[in-house]
């Protein structure tokens, strides 16, 4: 199959060309402002699906408004016409099309162009009036507020709004480029004469930048955000693909004695809280309980054991663990326990607690195991 994409440099035509590729759909025409105008001919008469992305939302005067949303689209209908070219055509309008504005009556201008294409020349028409669009590749300051936001707080940058209560639809570009997908293999989400993508979210400019200032806190604090909120896990997503360059690491606080070292590594409030002990050869570490906080050891390098002993029995229970046979040991409630490094380098083991310490109830009770 052969498949031209409009617009194919933008925001949308990298997400959806990179994702084409993954599936196997490698004979993609890429088409763009500052390709070789001599090309398009050639793309046009032997596509069998168009997926027309390009566009102009943020022009020098209003004419380039029409000049680039109408004029164009007309260019590639005119093609297709020429060589009687009955593949189906995609086209990304705006929900903008509703309203009297340039921009708006240019996308409402195109789609009819379409619609009227589609009647007289039996070409499948799939008119697509996109919310508001966030994840990553998105150009920040030019019509994205999500991207700009993004990109501003990664960047230690000031942002601005004026109205935080005005609420955005906002569609995801892995959601929109599954859809767009879908739309080829002829399992498009019609809703009367336009397509709609299957998910969308509600957020308010406010919601929206208090989340995106909580990413950048929750580096600090070693937290992480509720995955288990789509929207807040695709904000992440996009808001990480934002940072500089030179701050993709941040440093986590080592507390280091003579034993080794223990450093909190992720803290949350309903999922508990991951730590990387280091003992080193013929160190012991441990020996309290917990009534109710209960964890999980991982030794991934080095070699050592595990003891425990309920707090009311002398029977000694031991594990033997080792970095060559990955294995996890739970700790239960009600026993006190250690781990001891008996190997000759040092030991490293992944803990995982079922809450996030809390110094003022710390439930950690010293007793020799």
């Amino acid at each position: 199959m052969n498949i031209l994409v409009t617009g194919a440099k933008g925001f949308v035509g990298k997400n959806l060309i990179a994702e084409l590729k993954n599936r196997g759909y490698n004979n993609i025409f890429e088409y763009d402002i500052d390709t070789d105008k001599n090309l398009l001919e050639g793309y046009v008469k032997e596509c069998d699906f168009i997926y027309h992305l390009a566009g102009v939302n943020r022009p020098q005067n209003e004419e380039e408004f029409m000049q680039g949303n109408f004029g164009f689209t007309s260019e590639l209908l005119t093609l297709l016409k020429r060589y009687n070219n009955k593949s189906p055509i995609l086209i990304t309008s705006s929900i903008q099309a509703k309203l009297d504005n340039p921009y708006g009556r240019s996308k409402k201008a195109g789609e009819d162009l379409v619609f009227n294409f589609g009647k007289e020349n039996g070409n499948k028409t799939l008119v697509y009036r996109l919310p508001n669009l966030f994840g990553k590749w998105c150009r920040p300051n030019y019509n994205s507020a999500v991207a700009t936001f993004c990109h501003n707080i990664a960047n230690d940058l000031p942002i601005k709004i004026n109205d935080p209560n005005v609420v955005l639809i906002l569609a995801y570009i892995d959601d929109v480029v599954e859809d767009f997908i879908n739309a080829l293999e002829g399992k498009e989400n019609r809703v009367g004469e336009f397509c709609e993508v299957s998910k969308t979210y509600t957020a308010s400019l406010g919601q929206i930048a208090e989340l995106i200032y909580s990413f950048k806190k929750s580096r600090e604090e070693r937290t992480i955000p509720n995955m288990s909120d789509e929207f807040t896990k695709k904000l992440y997503s996009t808001y990480l693909s934002y940072l500089p360059k030179d701050k993709f690491s941040y440093e986590l606080k080592m507390n280091v004695d003579n034993r080794g070292s223990f450093t909190e590594f992720i803290r949350t409030i309903d999922k508990g809280q991951v730590s990387v002990n280091i003992s080193k050869p013929g160190i012991t570490k441990g020996n309290h309980w917990h009534h109710t906080k209960n964890e999980k050891f991982l030794v991934v390098s080095g070699k050592g054991v595990i003891r425990f002993r309920r707090i009311d029995s002398d029977e000694v229970i031991e594990y033997y663990v080792s970095g060559d046979k990955l294995e996890v040991v739970d700790i239960p409630p009600g026993y006190t326990h250690n781990i001891e490094n008996l190997g000759d380098t040092d030991m490293v083991t992944i803990m995982w607690a079922n809450e996030p310490f809390d110094k003022e109830k710390p439930d950690t009770y010293y007793l020799e195991v």
